[in-house]
């Protein structure tokens, strides 16, 4: 009889995966209710089959880019979840007894950005960029010799784009300007006009900021044309971001938007993984 409770207990696992171009992540529901994560790199196939494996899981939701070929290795033993679904189903979890989950636009910031509509239970794509965690990666490698993400990111931090960016104030000396003078003019504009390099945290610090406000721009877009006045941020760009945070903050404020920051936003498709396959018959 003991060994028949522990069997039902360790079969009432749920588990949902979303398996990103650059990162994989897990989201674990035991028999109480309480979640976990875990984080993985990219390709991350192997342990993940080790994982599904080890703990035979109730439900097994995948979504992300690379669901079905994570599928074909898990022998149909995994429901495949549509990746917008899972990420409205994610953060209205996420956002549970914190904010209001009626209606509102959801930005998912992976290696590229999607802006969704969550209306209630309903997710749609309006659109998004492709703007994102790849572009921090990939100019990071280019500018700053960086292929470490985090250390990017750590850099950005300690510094500040007015060395590296044009702002309306460097073309409009006149206090009667048509816009405000700490505006971007010009991302990296500054770069042509000086003889020296500017330092890399500043650098690193301009790479936040040309992702984050032309993403904050497109999603302000959609939410001022729908009539809606916040946006939800999540995603594993924001992972230990505060550079990116304060920009995306700062250009909602700007645009008359409030800015909500999921906490585990990274994981809000892989939760939505989980939470969105129907229980088997009979549990």
């Amino acid at each position: 009889m003991p060994h028949m409770a522990a069997s039902k207990s360790r079969n009432s696992v749920r588990i949902g995966v979303d398996v990103g171009s650059s990162l994989t992540k897990l989201a674990f529901r035991s028999h109480s209710g309480a979640v976990r994560y875990e984080l993985l790199g990219r390709g991350a196939y192997d342990q993940v089959v080790e994982v599904v494996n080890r703990l035979q899981p109730q439900v097994l939701g995948l979504t992300g880019g690379g669901a079905s070929q994570l599928a074909s290795r898990l022998g149909g033993r995994a429901v495949e979840v549509n990746e917008f679904t899972a990420w409205g189903t994610g953060a209205n979890h996420l956002l549970r007894g914190r904010q209001k989950t009626d209606t509102y636009l959801l930005v998912s910031l992976g290696t590229g950005t999607s802006v969704m509509l969550v209306d209630h239970q309903e997710v749609r794509r309006l659109g998004g960029t492709a703007l994102g965690g790849g572009t921090i990666l990939g100019l990071g490698a280019a500018l700053l010799h960086q292929t470490s993400f985090e250390d990017t990111c750590a850099l950005a931090a300690q510094g500040t784009r007015d060395s590296v960016d044009l702002l309306v104030r460097d073309i409009y000396s006149d206090p009667d300007r048509p816009l405000k003078g700490d505006l971007t003019a010009a991302s990296f504009g500054r770069l042509a006009r000086q003889d020296s390099a500017p330092p890399r945290q500043d650098m690193a610090a301009a790479i936040m900021r040309l992702v984050g406000e032309n993403v904050t721009l497109i999603a302000g877009g959609h939410a001022r044309h729908l009539g809606l006045d916040r946006l939800v941020f999540g995603g594993s760009t924001l992972r230990n971001n505060p550079a990116l945070e304060t920009v995306l903050s700062e250009v909602s404020a700007l645009l008359g938007l409030k800015a909500f920051f999921l906490t585990n936003g990274e994981f809000a498709g892989a939760l939505g993984a989980l939470a969105s396959p129907p229980e088997k018959e009979g549990t």
